[in-house]
């Protein structure tokens, strides 16, 4: 049982949830940026949450099945059909061995997110198949390309009638955490870092989101040694334009950390496009944990709701 990808778009690769027990040996988590999407996809079509499915960059993609299965196409809209027949996206829907599936470029927003009733079932590097593209390992061992055929696990048993979510809610306000640095900074930094309107700048990519907006100057502290750093954290570098480490960010580093965008709102980084601003909103660590704590009941709740349906 495989898919065939007919057209695979200027960054399509195998994801699942990541490696998360690596990092002290210098391995990247890796993993869909847009975690909700995937756990969401994952839940419609009767996988396990963090099973293997497909991360598609900004569209256009087709791929055709050849194999009886259901399909949950999630993460921006991207007008998806299946033999031309327009799908709704955020729903579990029944395809056939044979069909194409294509995905046009989205309209707004960034990453488009297909699940696959069994999951993809590309061996397993260091505990997961998702894509490590810098270390070229993992999922095909790099992006996917034009007649890459992908290995499928057996579907999951599930009625033929087709059952949807309401997509989580989205917004461009981040919360964050001050970071060990961020009483470095001069106060007019720390004020601009967070009333300012930050853009995404082009020179970012799945390590991390470089943004363009006020200088953000520090005023004391002197040279810092390297620590370990995590996906969320916002670094800045002597240019004083802040870079947030996403999922396939370094292990270590050595730039100031102003603070860390929470867990439970990382996904909603995923879903930027160039060009795009947000802001930076002060979070507590209680807040964080209770933010995470409602996302993962949120999780099981959708699950035990589809089990259900089922």
């Amino acid at each position: 049982m495989t898919l065939l990808i007919l057209r695979a778009g200027p960054l399509a690769t195998v994801q699942d949830l990541g490696r998360s027990t690596w990092r002290d040996r210098g391995i990247s988590r890796c993993g869909a940026l847009d975690e909700l999407a995937l756990s969401w996809g994952n839940l419609l079509v009767g996988n396990a949450a963090d099973a293997a499915g497909l991360e598609f960059t900004l569209g256009a993609a087709s791929l055709r099945l050849d194999a009886d299965c259901c399909i949950a196409v999630t993460g921006t809209d991207a007008d998806a059909t299946l033999d031309g027949r327009p799908l709704r996206p955020w729903w579990r829907q029944r395809a056939h061995a044979g069909q194409t599936l294509k995905l046009a470029a989205p309209r707004e927003r960034m990453r488009s997110y297909v699940a696959i009733s069994g999951g993809i079932a590309v061996p397993p590097s260091l505990g997961s198949r998702s894509t490590d593209l810098k270390a070229g390992f993992g999922g095909l061992g790099g992006a996917l390309r034009d007649g890459d055929r992908l290995p499928l696990n057996p579907p999951t048993a599930l009625p033929a009638r087709a059952v949807g979510l309401r997509p989580p809610d989205w917004a461009a306000t981040l919360r964050v955490l001050p970071g060990p640095e961020h009483e470095d900074f001069a106060a007019s930094a720390r004020e601009a870092f967070w009333h300012a309107d930050w853009t995404v700048t082009p020179q970012s990519n799945r390590m991390g989101y470089r943004l363009a907006g006020p200088a953000l100057r520090r005023e004391r502290g002197d040279e810092l040694a390297s620590h370990g750093v995590l996906p969320g954290v916002i670094q800045v570098p002597p240019s004083g334009q802040p870079i947030v480490l996403l999922a396939d960010a370094q292990t270590t580093g050595g730039y100031p950390r102003i603070g860390v965008v929470i867990r439970a709102d990382l996904w909603k980084l995923a879903q930027l496009r160039l060009g795009a601003t947000l802001r930076f909103t002060p979070c507590t660590p209680a807040e964080a944990l209770g933010a995470l704590r409602v996302q993962r009941q949120r999780l099981e709740q959708l699950r035990s709701a589809l089990c259900m349906s089922t």
